[in-house]
């Protein structure tokens, strides 16, 4: 292809990627010819064939006299399309798909779970036969709005020992941790709104934060919290109205915040109409339980949130939100609006579970499995001169760096032809830099042929 075929297939795709984020709306007015000539640093007749081919294509029409304007109807909103386009094997959505679609043969040290050997089983049999006996109206009937009050007190009495205090009006469940987010966003954001995240972090965040059509901007993330210069920066020349985190175990990096960056970090969003978000759904994992915002802030700005698809089931789909009681209001007709009642099912299941005699012993023995699979895999990963970023106190995950010249989607891609999924670091980066790393699950790291798979496409 020529180069000014390549050039005025760039400015085509430009238009296309803006109508399918809906930055462009039916009837929206194209820049002119110049204006976009200038911002594309292409030439005048460049955009002017781009824009006739797709006018020919009926993507846009012209108005003599008043330029070239989208045409209708609204394009069905494709996350995959919105943002810059990445390689399938670095696209979060695509992992997750990987992930999820796997079968019993797959290898999964890129997954973000832990086996199904290392679940609650037995328990959840006995919360099931349990709940199984229950009143009929457990089995058919809806949640109320707040959801099952005996669970919400069980999560305020487990929330204590993290230092944060919040009486049981004040916890909304819901489907999930994702779905939590999702109200929030619904309630605090408007398309076009500045949200942090940490850079890298989940990549669902990103896929999410994509879905309501907001300006998503990476912070640093360090071994003690996000970078506060960054973080002080944004919050001075951008107004951010939302801020996503981890504050116990982080993903991807297993690292966690010290007390010195929550402080700091508190301090500077005081000054600004900043919301924190704190995800903590790896909490149960922690052995020495790290600082949260939720706590220092008393619930003022902080909205903390958590589900159980980690520690009990991921069939469970329940989660829960902790926030201030007039938020926790509008969060309740949100969620009615939107999903009616929750899922009462699975509320008196993970409540069952959650009190069970046995919980407790479980989640020790899988921190233990945790510690001890993270020795190994890091021994195995570093004779591969795959090295740690940081070293996890906790947790599943450990963020590796891989061999200097070499690209983890690269690695990714040959890996997946032998059955190994691996999570590349481009995937939970906003800036794109983190080419030369990779997330692993040491829990899912326990199978030989992943080391063997890894050794023959690096020596490749």
């Amino acid at each position: 292809m020529s180069q000014a075929k390549t050039r005025i297939a760039a400015v085509m795709d430009e238009i296309r990627l803006r109508i399918a984020s809906r930055s462009y709306l039916p009837g929206t007015r194209l820049p002119s010819v110049r204006a976009q000539a200038k911002a594309m640093t292409v030439s005048v007749s460049t955009v002017v064939e781009a824009y006739e081919r797709l006018a020919a294509e009926g993507v846009i029409h012209s108005r003599p006299g008043s330029g070239f304007f989208v045409s209708g109807p609204v394009a069905p909103l494709a996350l995959s399309e919105m943002g810059p386009k990445r390689e399938r094997e670095i696209d979060p959505l695509w992992i997750s798909r990987q992930s999820l679609e796997s079968n019993a043969s797959t290898l999964m040290p890129g997954c973000g779970w832990l086996p199904d050997s290392w679940m609650y089983e037995a328990g959840l049999r006995r919360a099931l036969r349990t709940v199984a006996r229950a009143d009929s109206s457990v089995l058919a009937d809806y949640a109320t709005p707040l959801g099952l009050p005996a669970l919400r007190e069980v999560l305020a009495r487990r929330m204590i020992g993290s230092g944060i205090e919040v009486p049981p009006e004040q916890i909304m469940l819901t489907e999930s941790g994702t779905q939590a987010i999702d109200l929030i966003c619904r309630f605090l954001l408007e398309p076009g709104d500045v949200v942090l995240v940490d850079d890298p972090c989940y990549f669902n965040f990103h896929a999410l934060l994509k879905a309501h059509r907001v300006r998503i901007v990476g912070i640093p993330y360090t071994p003690s919290g996000p970078d506060l210069d960054a973080f002080s920066a944004a919050l001075n020349t951008l107004s951010p109205r939302l801020y996503i985190t981890n504050s116990g175990i982080h993903n991807p990096t297993g690292a966690t915040l010290s007390a010195t960056t929550a402080h700091r970090l508190l301090s500077l969003a005081e000054r600004s109409d900043l919301v924190i978000v704190e995800d903590d759904i790896f909490a149960d994992f922690e052995v020495t339980p790290a600082p949260r915002l939720a706590a220092f802030d008393g619930l003022s700005r902080v909205i903390h949130l958590g589900s159980f698809s980690k520690t009990l089931s991921a069939s469970l789909r329940c989660g829960y939100i902790a926030a201030r009681a007039d938020w926790i209001d509008s969060l309740l007709d949100l969620k009615i609006a939107t999903s009616f009642g929750g899922g009462n099912l699975a509320a008196n299941v993970v409540m069952s579970a959650l009190t069970d005699s046995g919980y407790r012993k479980h989640i020790e023995s899988v921190r233990l499995k945790l510690a001890k699979a993270m020795v190994t895999t890091v021994e195995r990963l570093e004779t591969l001169d795959i090295r740690p970023w940081h070293t996890p106190q906790a947790g599943m995950f450990i963020w590796c760096r891989i061999p200097k010249g070499r690209d983890a989607a690269d690695i990714a891609r040959a890996c997946l032809q032998a059955g190994v999924v691996l999570a590349p670091g481009n995937a939970f980066s906003q800036s794109q830099s983190a080419g030369d790393f990779l997330r692993f699950n040491v829990a899912q790291c326990g199978d030989d042929r992943i080391f063997q798979t890894l050794a023959r496409v690096l020596s490749s």
